[in-house]
């Protein structure tokens, strides 16, 4: 059995490291508030302006604007990974970047090449090892990101993407679902689809249906609806880590607080025991002695 001495230190060492998690968690739940209303006021915007340029896309020829061109053969595929740039958050990052790889290895066995754009520090540091990351963007998802990050991000893809450099991709990142669920997702960014007619007819009975009227012309919009388009993807995805980060670390440091607790307990129950057999061990000694002198 352990020394008193031994089981002692260890307590004071749990007992400590029970303050760091629980320092980390109110942090963590001070972060949240801002990062999630962040999230909430944006995803609206972004779902209505997804809805709203898929719409006016199926009014226009899809070839006749390069981040809508359909490439006959998908020889190329990049995928962007979005995942945060600090641990401690359980196995946020990890579903994530589970996700990606299973992407890329699926696209590679149908003969595809593969590239990474990665935002955030670990999914950076994960694939950086494959060669096959080609743009990283770290220290970028723990700081205040604006939408100009975002910007300078969506435009580097699109001109990869106009280039011929690559003919599909993908965007992976953790979709806060709720407070205790942060699941990895994977939607595809470009080409911009636009919303096909079998949509407009599996409406609801009864809806009112319509044609809709441009002005301007729908082409003249999409030119500047296009590249707006990228930054909103690319800025939602960001938002969404950004929120579910800190939900996932929230409940990582409440079980870590959770684990100390139970572990601090366990070495009471054992210091007990050892003090009760020192001091038993003792009393043997005093009643031998006593014995002895009769």
């Amino acid at each position: 059995m352990a020394s008193l001495k031994d089981v002692k230190t260890k307590i004071d060492g749990v007992k400590k490291t029970q303050q760091i998690t629980r320092a980390m968690n109110m942090v963590a739940s001070a972060k949240l508030r801002s990062a999630q209303e962040k999230m909430e006021s944006f995803k609206p915007y972004a779902e209505k302006f997804k809805t709203a340029l898929q719409r006016i896309g199926g009014n226009t020829t899809s070839g006749s604007f390069p981040l809508m061109e359909r490439r006959e053969e998908v020889k190329n595929v990049e995928i962007v990974v979005v995942t945060s740039d600090r641990g401690l958050c359980g196995s946020f990052n990890a579903n994530i970047i589970s996700m990606a790889e299973k992407l890329m290895q699926s696209y590679e066995k149908e003969g595809k090449k593969v590239s990474f754009v990665c935002i955030g520090k670990k999914g950076a540091q994960y694939f950086r090892r494959t060669g096959k990351v080609r743009q990283r963007y770290p220290d970028i998802m723990s700081v205040k990101f604006q939408m100009d990050n975002a910007r300078n991000i969506a435009q580097d893809i699109g001109e990869n993407f106009t280039l011929g450099e690559s003919d599909e991709v993908k965007v992976v990142y953790g979709q806060f679902v709720s407070m205790v669920k942060q699941e990895a997702v994977n939607v595809d960014l470009l080409p911009i689809k636009p919303e096909e007619p079998e949509q407009e007819e599996s409406a609801e009975a009864g809806k009112v249906k319509g044609a809709y009227i441009f002005e301007p012309d729908p082409e003249e919009i999409m030119e500047v609806l296009l590249p707006l388009y990228l930054n909103v993807m690319v800025y939602n995805a960001m938002v969404q880590v950004g929120a579910s980060e800190h939900a996932a670390r929230m409940t990582a440091m409440d079980n870590a607080t959770n684990a100390c607790k139970d572990m601090i307990d366990y070495l009471t129950n054992i210091y007990n025991k050892a003090r009760q057999a020192a001091i038993t061990g003792e009393l043997m000694d005093i009643v031998g002695g006593a014995e002895a002198l009769k």
